[in-house]
C-alpha cells in the first residue's frame, strides 16, 4: 500500500497541478470565445490528436510497451539493461517514422475527416473550412506527445513517474499563453477566429516543448536512446501485435469521445464546446485518481505477475480499487450535487452566458454519473495488459461502444447533448462490468468481504456528504454567481463542507484503511510502512 500510495501521490499531485492550469484555461477559453462557431471549430480540432493521444500514446502504446520494456529490464539473464536499451532503440526507430506517416496522411485527408466526425459544420458557412485549417495545424500534436508518452514509459518503468505527470502541465501553461495571445492580436476586430488559430498553433507548440522536457528528463535519469536503421525485431513486431487491440481496449471512453463528437456535431452550435468544457469538470477526478493508479500500477502488477506472485497481484489491485472509489465515490456525488455551482462559478462570464451554464450543468451530472466506472476500468484493464493480454479488453470494449451507439440513436433526439452525456455514462459502466466478470471468471481478480466491506462504509459517508451538501446549496447559491471573492469564497465553503464531513464519518465507520491513514497523518521525517 505505501508504494502505490506514493506513486499514486507523485502522479496525482502533478495531475492536479495540471488540471488547476486546464481549469485556468478552460475559463478564459469560455470567456474568449463562448460557445460558437469559432469555439466549436478548435474543439472539434484538438478532439482530433488529443483523442489519439489519449487512445494511442497513453493507452495502447503506453500499456504493451511498459510491460515489455520492464521484462527486458527485469530479465533473468543478467544483462537487463543492455536488453531494454536495445529493446527500447529499436522501437524509437520504426516508432518515429510510423507517427511522421501516419501524421502526413491524417493531414492530407483532414477535410474528409472532419467530413465525418462534423459534416453537419459545412451547414455554417466558413465553419467547415475553419475545422478542417485547424485540424491540420493542431495535428502535429500527435507525433510529438507520441514520443513523449513513449519516453515517459521508459522512466515509468523505473518507477519515475513525476515527469511524465508533470508534462501535460506545459501544455496547459502554453495554451493558456495562445489564448492571452489570441485575445491581444483579436483587439477590437472581434475575430474569434483569431483567437482560435493562435490557440491551434499553440497546440503544436505545446508538444515541442513537452518533448523538450521529457528528452531532457530522460538524460538525466541516465538514459540514451539511439536512432537506427528501422527493424521490425521479433519485440518489435510483438509490440505491434499488442498495440493493435490495445488501441480499442484501452480507449473505450477516447473512442466515445468519436461517437459523441460526431453526434454532438449534429445539435445546435455550441453544443460540442458546452460538451468538452463539462468533460473538464469530469476530467478532474479521472486524470488525478484514474490516471495516477493505472499509470502506477501496470508496472508494479507486471513485476508480480512475472515472479508468480499471485496474491501479491490480487492484494495491489485491491489497494487500487479501494483507493479509487475512496475517491471518485466522493467526488461523483459532489460534482453532481454542485454542478450549478461550480460552472456558474468556474466559467460564465464574458462571452459564457448563464444560459449555457445551465445546460452545462445538466451535462456534468450525466457525466459524472459514470466516473466511478472510468476510473475503475483504468484499474481493470492493467490486469489484462500486466499479462500481455489486450485482446479480451477489445471484445468488452468493442460491446460497451455498440451499447453506447444504440443509446445514443435513441436518447440524443429526445434529450439531446444531455442525453449523449448520459450514454457514455451508461457505456462506460457496462465496460467496467464486463471487464471484472472476465478477471473474476479467470480468477485474476475478485471481490473481497474486506473490500466490499470498506466500500459499504464509504457509501455510508458519500450518503452524509451528500445530504449536508443538498442543504449547503441553496443557502450559498446567491454567492456563487457574484463577484471573485464571492465565487471563492462559495465554492471553498462548498468544498471544505463536503470534504471534511466525508472524511469524519469515513473515519468514524471504519472506512479508511488504517495503514493509509497512518501514512497520510505520519510526523514529517518518520519512516513509512514498509508493506505493499
Amino acid at each position: 500500500m505505501s508504494s502505490l500510495v506514493k506513486s499514486v501521490g507523485t502522479i496525482g499531485g502533478l495531475t492536479l497541478l495540471s488540471r488547476i492550469f486546464g481549469f485556468a484555461r478552460d475559463m478564459l477559453l469560455a470567456r474568449v470565445l463562448g460557445a460558437g462557431l469559432a469555439a466549436d471549430a478548435f474543439q472539434l480540432a484538438f478532439t482530433l490528436p488529443n483523442t489519439f493521444r489519449r487512445l494511442f500514446a497513453e493507452g495502447a502504446f503506453s500499456v504493451a510497451f511498459v510491460p515489455m520494456y520492464s521484462r527486458a529490464l527485469h530479465g533473468s539473464e543478467g544483462d537487463g539493461e543492455a536488453a531494454a536499451a536495445r529493446f527500447a532503440d529499436d522501437v524509437l526507430s520504426v516508432f518515429l517514422w510510423t507517427l511522421l506517416v501516419f501524421s502526413g496522411v491524417m493531414m492530407a485527408v483532414m477535410p474528409g475527416i472532419v467530413w465525418i466526425l462534423a459534416r453537419d459544420f459545412a451547414s455554417v458557412p466558413g465553419k467547415f473550412e475553419l475545422a478542417v485549417f485547424l485540424s491540420r495545424v493542431t495535428f502535429p500534436y500527435l507525433a510529438l506527445i507520441s514520443l513523449v508518452a513513449m519516453l515517459s514509459g521508459l522512466l515509468n518503468a523505473r518507477s519515475r513517474f513525476a515527469p511524465g505527470a508533470f508534462a501535460p502541465v506545459l501544455l496547459n501553461i502554453v495554451l493558456i499563453g495562445g489564448i492571452i495571445t489570441g485575445w491581444w492580436l483579436r483587439g477590437d476586430s472581434h475575430d474569434d477566429r483569431i483567437v482560435a488559430i493562435a490557440l491551434a498553433v499553440a497546440v503544436s507548440l505545446a508538444g515541442i516543448a513537452q518533448l523538450a522536457y521529457l528528452w531532457w528528463a530522460v538524460r538525466r535519469a541516465g538514459l540514451r536512446l539511439h536512432l537506427r536503421l528501422p527493424q521490425l525485431t521479433p519485440e518489435v513486431r510483438r509490440l505491434g501485435m499488442l498495440i493493435l487491440p490495445a488501441t480499442f481496449g484501452a480507449g473505450i471512453y477516447q473512442i466515445s469521445q468519436f461517437v459523441d463528437t460526431f453526434f454532438a456535431t449534429s445539435l445546435p452550435q455550441g453544443s460540442l464546446t458546452l460538451l468538452k468544457l463539462a468533460d473538464r469538470l469530469n476530467q478532474l477526478p479521472l486524470g488525478i485518481v484514474g490516471i495516477a493508479l493505472g499509470t502506477a500500477i501496470l508496472p508494479m502488477l507486471s513485476r508480480h505477475i512475472h515472479s508468480g506472485d499471485a496474491a501479491e497481484a490480487q492484494r495491489l489491485q485491491s489497494n487500487a480499487f479501494e483507493m479509487a472509489t475512496l475517491l471518485t465515490l466522493p467526488a461523483a456525488a459532489a460534482l453532481a450535487i454542485c454542478a450549478p455551482a461550480f460552472v456558474t462559478a468556474f466559467f460564465v462570464g464574458g462571452k459564457f452566458t448563464a444560459a449555457d451554464g445551465a445546460i452545462m450543468a445538466h451535462i456534468v451530472v450525466a457525466l459524472v454519473a459514470g466516473l466511478p466506472a472510468y476510473v475503475i476500468v483504468k484499474i481493470l484493464n492493467p490486469g489484462f495488459f500486466a499479462r500481455e493480454d489486450t485482446r479480451t479488453p477489445v471484445w468488452t470494449a468493442l460491446a460497451a461502444l455498440t451499447l453506447n451507439v444504440a443509446i445514443n440513436l435513441y436518447v440524443v433526439e429526445r434529450y439531446g447533448i444531455v442525453g449523449l452525456a448520459g450514454a457514455t455514462a451508461a457505456s462506460a459502466s457496462f465496460n467496467c462490468l464486463l471487464l471484472y466478470a472476465v478477471l473474476h471468471r479467470r480468477g485474476w481478480f475478485h471481490f473481497t468481504a474486506r473490500l466490499a466491506s470498506r466500500i459499504a462504509r464509504q457509501i455510508v459517508a458519500v450518503a452524509a456528504m451528500s445530504a449536508l451538501l443538498v442543504w449547503l446549496m441553496p443557502v450559498v447559491a446567491p454567492y456563487y454567481g457574484g463577484n471573485v471573492a464571492e465565487r471563492v469564497g462559495a465554492l471553498s465553503a462548498l468544498v471544505l463542507a463536503g470534504g471534511t464531513t466525508f472524511f469524519a464519518v469515513a473515519f468514524l465507520v471504519g472506512a479508511l484503511d488504517k495503514d493509509l491513514v497512518a501514512m497520510l497523518t505520519r510526523r514529517r521525517g518518520k519512516p513509512a510502512p514498509t508493506q505493499e
